[in-house]
């Protein structure tokens, strides 16, 4: 951890069931559920329902270990920044003693009950992205650098990747569009986030992209990682995983992704405090339904043959 001032609320109360649900940063467990059970059926092999819901279950476990040991490495920055000041040990309601406990636990049983409910390809790919997310990206690249969100994109794009590989056993070109689709997403996303989040990570002395180049700089950024997305995105409705269904929802997210990142690329900090960061808002918004209505169309590509099949 960094020498920034931090000291947690005095604990006053024993921690609640609540509190350690927290800890385990339920909003990002299901983004990575979601995306895990996409790949799961997007997957050219039947799983069982009982295999496949409780592989899930350990991939969640798994994504809010990963949480838990990232709020306790970062408990003194979160206790700085308004965003994350309310989390549970700032707000002295968990202390990082057992926030580290309950982190490593989860991690250990995840890994372990995966292998024995898929496969140990699986149960490895969970392990390293609990170490990709903890190690690389919490507890090195985080302090570290401005492409911290960058590289550290990569823990968050593979739960589709081990959704894939639970189903099939191996790997394939399909997960890692997926990976790819997650990975470029996160940048634009981020950075769109840390254009209104103003001092937060000034604070902090997070080295993001805001506080190390500049507001003009990562306007610039953002633009750049869209252009490529927006052509991952839309190739990928030519792929086994995409479709006529995929191909509309990439066209039109991806018009309006690409024009918030435009219209972000043409503001200064002017003209963005004047409307109180209004388009840097709504791309951040639209960012976070982005991904979830691509995810889904692959979905949708995934179970409408079985479903036609059936009324057929």
């Amino acid at each position: 951890m960094t020498d920034i001032s931090y000291q947690s609320q005095p604990q006053e109360v024993e921690a609640s069931l609540g509190d350690y649900f927290a800890l385990l940063k339920p909003r990002v467990m299901q983004l990575v559920v979601f995306t895990a059970v996409v790949g799961l059926l997007a997957a050219p092999v039947q799983v069982h329902p009982v295999i496949a819901v409780a592989s899930i279950l350990f991939v969640a476990i798994g994504a809010g270990a990963s949480g838990s040991l990232n709020m306790w490495w970062d408990a003194d920055i979160d206790g700085v920044m308004r965003r994350t000041s309310k989390r549970p040990i700032p707000a002295g309601k968990v202390t990082p003693d057992e926030a580290k406990v309950f982190g490593f636990a989860l991690s250990g049983m995840s890994v372990m009950m995966l292998a024995l409910s898929a496969n140990l390809l699986a149960a490895a790919l969970l392990a390293f992205t609990i170490f990709f997310y903890v190690v690389i990206y919490s507890m090195w690249l985080k302090r570290l650098t401005p492409q911290n969100i960058v590289i550290g994109g990569a823990a968050g794009a593979f739960p589709p990747v081990i959704g894939w590989v639970i189903a099939t056993g191996s790997m394939s070109l399909e997960p890692w569009l997926m990976f790819a689709l997650i990975f470029m997403w996160t940048p634009p996303h981020f950075w769109a986030l840390a254009l209104f989040m103003k001092s937060d990570y000034d604070d902090a002395g997070v080295p993001m992209l805001t506080v190390t180049h500049g507001r003009k700089s990562t306007r610039k950024h953002i633009l750049a990682y869209t252009i490529p997305l927006v052509v991952l995105a839309v190739g990928t409705a030519f792929t086994s995983i995409g479709g006529p269904v995929y191909l509309v929802v990439a066209l039109v997210l991806n018009a309006l992704f690409f024009k918030g990142a435009y219209d972000i690329w043409r503001r200064d900090e002017a003209q963005a405090e004047a409307d109180d960061y209004k388009v840097e808002k709504s791309v951040f918004r639209l960012s976070l339904w982005y991904l979830f209505l691509h995810f889904g169309a692959i979905l949708a590509e995934a179970l409408l043959p079985a479903a036609w099949g059936i009324w057929a």
